[in-house]
């Protein structure tokens, strides 16, 4: 448990909107832009309006780096506690006013509401996580909501395929009022489904024209939402691709593994049993090495690192998202060899050393921050940096959203720039395209959400 002496700080105009519309509206959704300061204005509006404890629920890497850190700088009158597998209870029993778990805790606690007794306020920090009504978590969570009357979901990234991905977490709100109990006929309602195979079972389910403006309409009462841009003065900030070409060898390769689903090694053959296997196999190729089934990787260039060590060379201080362990493995290898100061946030970091590297770098002791984006996607402050460099491309909107907002976001003064590193003539520069489809897409939905 922590606890300090009480800190003044000046909340922006929109945080104190968000702070006044969660004090009207105790079942809400914050959709606001990441960056913007979601977790400052609800843990001010929890001090104002304090009944009962709070329940945190966010990805495990932010539950000190963002939310313990936040609650100490912002709101040191406040006490908190983190969940720790090793002593599952203590992080209750303490009587801190705030208890922050990682998502999957909450399979736990459903065994142990008896410790939920004092609880008031169940806040859920990027909310994606429940997306998924049939997933265990989101079984879980759903049996816990009578528990709490104050109700806060949080994402900048709330519905990144569908607007079906909402129904869930709207279900955790308001228990079916708005959207409904029943998944399917709400589905039935906003969807239409495609046939894309032989099978008439073989469907994808479509948004229908103007299913994003009808269940935007019925949120917008319990939403509310601010774009970066609108509502912080922003310095400027640049995209832009940086295409490589792949030798001749290699693009060679590369088509043949693309038309034969088959790759012709020293180390020996790498087959591409369907479609999506293929694919993943050559966004493998072009970030510079290919993964058999055992989970080695067989490395084929390494021109992408030295790339983007270049990249990293000219820059005071840069993020730099990898997406694969091999390009974490060599680039930290030449780092290494440079004498480059530079910290990781992935999974076999610990997150006592991702809070060290966090605060390492933003007290510019380090150069580079190797950033995968399952790990260090969300809630996590880089304003130090002034380049956000992928490596290559993810697949994942949400995490590319996100993963561009660790530099650009509230506390920064510094003209910033995203670097998207591209083969020519494959299939990454098709992927960034698709990204940034989805992504108007996203911020349509978003728009008609605002309050």
């Amino acid at each position: 448990m922590d606890n300090q002496g009480k800190k003044e700080f000046q909340l922006y105009s929109h945080q104190a909107e968000t702070v006044e519309f969660l004090s009207k509206t105790p079942r809400a959704f914050i959709t606001s832009d990441p960056g913007t300061g979601k977790t400052f204005a609800t843990t001010e509006a929890y001090s104002r309006n304090k009944t009962g404890r709070m329940l945190v629920l966010c990805p495990k890497s932010i539950m000190q780096a963002s939310w313990g850190a936040d609650i100490k700088k912002f709101n040191s009158e406040l006490t908190y506690s983190i969940y720790n597998i090793k002593n599952k209870e203590l992080a209750f029993l303490t009587g801190s006013d705030i208890v922050i778990m990682n998502h999957d805790a909450v399979k736990w606690l459903v065994k142990n509401t008896h410790l939920l007794s004092k609880f008031d306020w169940l806040v859920i920090d990027e909310f994606t996580a429940f997306k998924h009504r049939t997933s265990q978590r989101s079984k879980a969570v759903a049996k816990l909501t009578t528990y709490f009357n104050r109700r806060v979901l949080l994402s900048g990234t709330p519905n990144t395929n569908s607007v079906t991905e909402l129904w869930h977490p709207t279900l955790i709100l308001d228990e079916g009022e708005r959207l409904g109990k029943n998944f399917f006929a709400f589905r039935n309602s906003v969807c239409a489904a495609r046939q894309v195979g032989p099978s008439a079972q073989m469907v994808k389910w479509e948004d229908k024209p103007g299913s994003i403006e009808a269940v935007g309409d019925i949120l917008r009462d319990i939403t509310i939402r601010h774009e970066l841009e609108e509502v912080l003065d922003m310095p400027e900030h640049i995209v832009r691709t940086l295409e490589v070409e792949l030798s001749p060898k290699h693009l060679k390769q590369y088509n043949t593994l693309k038309a034969e689903s088959i790759l012709e090694l020293e180390q020996g053959d790498i087959n591409a049993v369907n479609a999506a296997v293929r694919a993943n196999k050559l966004m493998q190729m072009c970030s510079g090495a290919v993964y058999n089934e055992e989970g080695s990787y067989t490395p084929i260039h390494t021109e992408r690192y030295e790339l983007v060590m270049d990249l990293v060379m000219e820059r005071q201080h840069s993020v730099v998202i990898v997406n694969w362990r091999h390009q974490t493995e060599e680039l930290i290898n030449l780092a290494t060899k440079a004498g480059i100061a530079y910290g990781r946030i992935d999974g076999s970091v610990s997150l006592e050393n991702r809070t060290k590297h966090i605060e390492d770098y933003q007290a510019g002791k380090l150069k580079v921050m190797f950033l995968h984006p399952s790990s260090g996607a969300h809630g996590v402050t880089l304003t130090k940096g002034t380049a956000t460099i992928w490596a290559s491309p993810t697949y994942n909107l949400e995490h590319f959203t996100q993963a561009n907002h660790r530099i650009y976001r509230a506390g920064q003064t510094k003209r910033t720039e995203t670097i998207l590193i591209a083969a020519k003539d494959t299939l990454e520069p098709q992927v960034y395209k698709a990204l940034n489809t989805k992504e108007i897409s996203m911020s349509n939905m978003l728009n008609y959400l605002k309050t």
